[in-house]
């Protein structure tokens, strides 16, 4: 059905946007290329995207509502309806799932009392909004969770729901590394260009943790950590090491197996045509 046209912006929270896009805007050569902190910046008025905020973007550029609306769709940092104050988002991507990912998203989800999906992924207090998260890019640290994009490692579905119910509680949470925690809309504020004034929060960002630095540390020759896994060929515990059996399977960095153009003793034939 056809909508009404979005509502306006009050008059104070307009001027103060205004002033703020004006600075954002100031950043670029055209000033189109400023719609993506825009939509952070809006986002940080409401906690996401409404038509309003939008419609707001579009005016001030220059351009439709409709090409707001494609790129506001398009990127999963904009959140479409209203969301809680902390966005937790568990990786489910392979390594993690494996890694006990999946496991602690079904524990957060019935910890909580949410759905596993839709617009029903918010406590009712509005406090914690659960999400799945397509990939954190630290799987070294398997299995990860983020709260309003900050890091927290290593988790469990015991220590990611100490970690919630920290959240709802008021006690905050402390991330693995980089800032310390804020709201989801400090958080967009941030994204959209703004100093972050929190004494310390800067300092503290820091940068890759000691397990994304070890390929590093060994280019440069410095002492590596302690192996966390055996060397090729080694048993963890000293004893001798075996020769797989066949049904063992080897990954992709192993020997080649044999095949019909390296095993001549076993060489793959012609193949029959269908029906012959």
């Amino acid at each position: 059905m056809p909508q009404l046209p979005a509502p306006a912006y009050p008059d104070e929270v307009r001027a103060r946007l205004e002033a703020d896009a004006k600075e954002v805007i100031a950043r670029y050569p055209g000033s189109r290329s400023a719609l993506l902190p825009l939509l952070h910046l809006v986002q940080a008025e409401e906690g996401y995207v409404s038509r309003t905020g939008m419609a707001f973007c579009a005016e001030t550029l220059g351009l439709t509502t409709a090409e707001v609306t494609a790129v506001a769709t398009f990127y999963t940092m904009y959140r479409r309806g209203p969301s809680g104050d902390y966005q937790v988002g568990v990786c489910t991507n392979t390594l993690c799932a494996v890694m006990g990912g999946d496991a602690i998203f079904e524990r957060l989800v019935e910890h909580l009392g949410v759905g596993n999906g839709g617009p029903d992924m918010t406590t009712a207090d509005g406090k914690v909004t659960l999400e799945h998260i397509e990939c954190n890019a630290a799987c070294d640290f398997a299995p990860v969770v983020m709260v309003n994009w900050e890091f927290f490692d290593n988790q469990t579905p015991e220590s990611a729901t100490r970690l919630v119910d920290d959240l709802i509680a008021g006690r905050g949470a402390e991330p693995t590394r980089g800032a310390p925690l804020c709201t989801y809309k400090e958080t967009a504020r941030i994204l959209a260009g703004f100093p972050d004034e929190r004494p310390g929060a800067v300092e503290a960002s820091g940068g890759a943790g000691p397990a994304s630095l070890a390929g590093l540390r060994l280019a440069r020759g410095e002492e590596p950590h302690p192996r966390v896994v055996a060397p090729r060929g080694e048993s963890p515990h000293g004893d001798q090491p075996h020769d797989p059996s066949p049904s063992e399977h080897l990954g992709s960095h192993d020997a080649p197996q044999p095949t019909s153009a390296s095993d001549p003793d076993h060489p793959a034939g012609p193949t029959a045509e269908e029906g012959a």
